[in-house]
This record gives structure tokens, C-alpha cells and sequence, in this order.
């Protein structure tokens, strides 16, 4: 379930690359520094992921994990091999790009509830996500929101590609994400008697 859930998760980051309206705020950062220094998204990836458990460990403690490690490694491998195998068609028409990138969008959200949902060690840039929405009591998705525009600006200034596509992604993946992490937590429990999972904090009454 777990490597199923990078692997499918980097399948829909393909999609939202491919169909060149914008992209997300991470990939606007590893596409930012792909233009700058050359290397792979994929391998950007890797890299920016290093750098935000060492900066997770720093600031909040977050101790890292072999499935952050094995996430990071996983997700920028699988994206590069999408990308190399030049699977995903080009959209034509603005609707099928369109039409490309909420499919791109809804995959990923499903791919990282997958992968979360066995316990094993969320992703660096989850893990700080799930930290903060634990520490803090913030929901998800105003953390999510959060830390992605920082990055966006980051990887703006970097040349990164920047259009009303990343908009959407920075607004729909944290929703999309609060709900597919219950669903398949779920499925996860019945075939492999686990025990329920702690539950989101909830942002607190004004």
C-alpha cells in the first residue's frame, strides 16, 4: 500500500506537469531549480527532500524515518520514470488541460492518502505537514496552504512555472487530502486489524 501509494502519487504529478497549466508549489520549486542547475525534477526532489528533514529535525524535533527516506527516494524515482517514459499525452485544447490537471490533482490526493494510511512513515514534506496540524491544532488544509506558498514564492523566484494551475493544486489538494486519508486508514484496518488512527486536530473555535 505503501510504495502503491508513491507510485500513484507520482503518476498524478506527471499529469499536473504534462498538462502544462501550472504546476504545484513544490514543482514549481524543483522545476525552478531543474531550469537553474540542470539535474531532474525527480532528483530535485530528492534533494529538496533531504534538506527539509534536516530542516524539520532543526526547528520542530521531527525525528526522521526510513519512510521518509524510502518516500523520497520512491516519489522522485517513480516521477522521473513517468516523465522518461513520456506516457502522458499532451493535452490540445485548454479544457483537456484543464481536465488533465484535476485528474492529476484528485490522483495525487489519492496516492498520498494510500501511502499514509499504513503508518509506515510519511513523506519529509507530510511529515511536516501532519506535525504542524498536530502541534499547532491547525487543520491540514491551512497548514498545507501555508507552507506552499512559501515554496511557490521560493521556486518563483527560481523560474519556475507559475499559471492558474498551481492556484487550483495549492487549493484543492489539502481538502482532497483531509478526506482520502480517513477513507483509506479504513480500508487499512479491516483486511490488517489496525487500530484506528489518532484524529486530525480540528482549528479551534474563535
Amino acid at each position: 500500500m505503501f510504495v502503491l501509494g508513491l507510485f500513484i502519487g507520482a503518476f498524478g504529478c506527471a499529469l499536473t506537469i504534462k498538462a502544462h497549466l501550472g504546476v504545484s508549489p513544490w514543482d514549481v520549486l524543483h522545476i525552478g531549480l531543474q531550469k537553474t542547475f540542470g539535474l531532474t525534477i525527480g532528483i530535485w526532489s530528492q534533494i529538496v527532500g533531504v534538506i527539509v528533514i534536516l530542516l524539520s529535525y532543526v526547528l520542530a524535533k521531527i525525528k526522521p524515518t526510513f519512510g521518509m527516506f524510502l518516500n523520497m527516494v520512491c516519489f522522485g524515482s517513480f516521477l522521473d520514470f513517468f516523465l522518461w517514459l513520456d506516457v502522458v499525452p499532451t493535452a490540445e485544447t485548454m479544457l483537456e488541460q484543464l481536465l488533465m490537471l484535476l485528474a492529476g490533482v484528485l490522483v495525487m490526493a489519492v496516492g498520498t492518502g494510500m501511502y499514509i494510511s499504513p503508518r509506515l512513515g510519511a513523506g519529509p514534506r507530510d511529515s511536516f505537514m501532519l506535525a504542524m496540524n498536530e502541534r499547532m491544532g491547525w487543520s491540514i488544509q491551512k497548514v498545507r496552504i501555508a507552507i506552499e506558498v512559501t515554496v511557490l514564492l521560493a521556486g518563483a523566484a527560481l523560474g519556475g512555472p507559475v499559471s492558474i494551475g498551481t492556484v487550483l493544486i495549492a487549493l484543492l489538494t489539502g481538502p482532497l487530502i483531509q478526506r482520502t486519508i480517513p477513507f483509506w486508514q479504513t480500508v487499512m484496518q479491516k483486511p490488517y486489524g489496525m487500530a484506528p488512527a489518532p484524529q486530525a486536530k480540528k482549528p479551534a473555535a474563535s
